[in-house]
């Protein structure tokens, strides 16, 4: 929004709330340029920023239809509005995958935490979990075991998803155990933050306390894509397919940062690819395409 008003455009933007997935963020020290912030107080000065540009921002909606009507777009949200503008920039992110089992809304923040990247370095030194045997799981256990003192992973199939060389890689590390057959059934705290968490063998449905320090859900994303994927291309996750300038295979809609098929869901990434996408809707006008 704030490349698109810089170029003279005229722009407005829908959200449920500004910032998004980063509110839910505690601890970023991986942002260049910025030591440390909190998710809270980036996302308020993403709008403090914004608001010094003529945008319109239309807060507290969904959009709930998109339609293509020649070369413009129009699109209706959960208010009833309706805007219509040859561009469309989808930045609508993605959502962590959670347990959804008891006590996991309660702890988010406060022991129970999706980014291992971003909340790995607050848990130096303790004891963590990490729940999900794939790709992503495996590579957190990983990444987190040069940082925890012990990691403990647990994945809910019989074997672990994650590729050959990335299980012989974890099976190398001294402080890592694997419990595989397993679910967790709730997350456990004393108010103030996670202690344990509960976890049932699937095999002799026998369950278990193990208490920890924090536990990193790595079950997925789940990009935030379903109301535009009748009208975009999207991949068998959901993600919006994109080429190297946002551009989806619609004409003047573009997609940018976690909803789509850009590698690595990091902040400033999504960043990024969101000037981008606005740079190439500009250059789009300029050429006339749309």
């Amino acid at each position: 929004a704030i490349y698109s008003a810089r170029k003279g455009l005229r722009v407005a933007i829908v959200a449920e709330r500004v910032g998004g997935q980063v509110k839910e963020t505690v601890g970023i020290e991986n942002l260049i340029s910025v030591p440390e912030t909190t998710g809270n107080e980036l996302a308020d000065n993403l709008k403090t920023h914004l608001l010094r540009y003529p945008v319109d921002l239309l807060e507290h909606r969904k959009v709930e239809k998109v339609e293509v009507m020649g070369k413009q777009k129009l699109v209706t949200t959960s208010v009833g509005e309706k805007f219509q503008a040859p561009a469309l920039i989808i930045a609508t992110g993605a959502s962590w995958r959670k347990l959804n089992v008891p006590g996991e809304a309660e702890y988010i923040g406060r022991g129970v935490a999706f980014c291992p990247h971003c909340d790995g370095p607050f848990y130096k030194g303790k004891h963590v979990a990490v729940v999900g045997g794939g790709n992503s799981g495996i590579e957190a256990a990983i990444d987190l075991a040069g940082i925890c003192s012990k990691i403990t992973v647990f994945e809910f199939m019989d074997e672990l998803k994650a590729d050959n060389v990335l299980q012989e890689r974890l099976k190398s590390l001294p402080n890592v155990e694997v419990f595989v057959s397993s679910q967790t059934t709730e997350v456990i705290g004393n108010s103030d933050k996670l202690t344990a968490l509960r976890i049932k063998d699937r095999k002799t449905e026998e369950e278990r306390l193990f208490e920890l320090d924090g536990v990193f859900v790595q079950i997925g994303l789940s990009a935030n894509s379903s109301v535009f994927r009748e009208v975009v291309e999207t991949n068998r996750p959901g993600e919006i397919v994109i080429d190297a300038h946002c551009r989806t295979n619609v004409t003047g809609i573009y997609a940018a940062g976690d909803v789509s098929t850009v590698p690595y869901k990091q902040i400033i990434i999504s960043m990024g690819e969101g000037a981008k996408a606005a740079l190439s809707a500009f250059d789009d006008r300029v050429r006339g395409i749309i």
